[in-house]
């Protein structure tokens, strides 16, 4: 798991769904003046060049945030995510990609918290440094599958948790849901975002359901395919969003959101979206 750096992958098709839905949620949270903690248990480095070898690699960014940079028919969750990104490339050029901690920091208020755990040397280092002195904001080099045991409930009986591991092997996804399992017997009234690749693993194809079994008060699930998988049946196809508690206006929003990015994000003619979701 080490061994994983996400900026090989920053603003692709996946970040662009995770990205959307999570500044969709904090805004919805945001509407009530009672303060919040937000817990990122696989933080990452909070930002990444597109310009450096990593994420010119294989350009994955060309086909997910590049590819809304320049338009104009933005829907409104979408072209709050673009203004996000364009707020953190301040000379107007696409050269900078924000993770998730710099989205939360643009739309977190001064009473909400956050906690954010990245076990990676490199990109912890590199988060501590960025956020690891803001007010109300701890950067912690630990496991956040363990780390989230600590964290809720929160003083404030509200919270909001991203759950984005690598899922290099097969071991995150039964992870993922013992720690959700055990997070939801301590507290069942937050909002639990989980993000998962679409890839041809029966774990991925599984974790949905897994999911449906645990959540107590309601789902949603928002998955986003754009492309095929190569010739031997790899390569990231698309990605899902599973949200336990979700938000209750989240999911007549994404009936806009998604068949916009299936149009724009798309790279064969079978690209199609899934929203499904049951009511508490």
């Amino acid at each position: 798991m080490l061994a994983y750096r996400h900026a090989f992958h920053a603003g692709n098709h996946a970040d662009v769904l995770k990205h959307t839905m999570l500044g969709m949620v904090l805004r919805y949270m945001n509407q009530k003046d009672k303060p919040y903690r937000l817990v990122d248990t696989h933080a990452g480095a909070g930002g990444y060049s597109l310009e450096g070898r990593y994420a010119q690699k294989k350009g994955e960014f060309e086909q997910g945030i590049g590819r809304l940079w320049e338009r104009d028919d933005l829907p409104e969750a979408v072209a709050n995510y673009v203004d996000a990104v364009r707020s953190f490339n301040p000379g107007g050029a696409l050269e900078q990609y924000p993770g998730s901690p710099a989205f939360a920091q643009m739309l977190l208020r001064e009473q909400d918290q956050a906690r954010f755990y990245e076990l990676h040397p490199t990109d912890y280092r590199i988060l501590e440094a960025y956020l690891g002195k803001t007010k109300h904001m701890q950067v912690m080099n630990a496991d956040g599958f363990e780390g989230l045991k600590s964290q809720v409930p929160p003083s404030t009986r509200r919270a909001l948790v991203l759950m984005d591991p690598s899922y290099e092997g097969t071991a995150d996804y039964g992870k993922v849901i013992a720690s959700l399992r055990d997070a939801l017997t301590r507290f069942a009234e937050g909002v639990y975002m989980v993000w998962y690749p679409q890839v041809q693993k029966v774990e991925a194809a599984q974790l949905p359901r897994r999911l449906e079994a645990l959540a107590p008060k309601g789902w949603l699930h928002a998955r986003l395919t754009v492309q095929e998988p190569d010739s031997q049946g790899f390569g990231l196809a698309g990605s899902g969003v599973f949200i336990l508690n979700p938000p209750y206006t989240l999911h007549d929003e994404l009936l806009t959101v998604l068949p916009y990015l299936v149009d724009v994000l798309g790279q064969y003619d079978e690209a199609e979206y899934l929203l499904e979701q049951r009511a508490s």
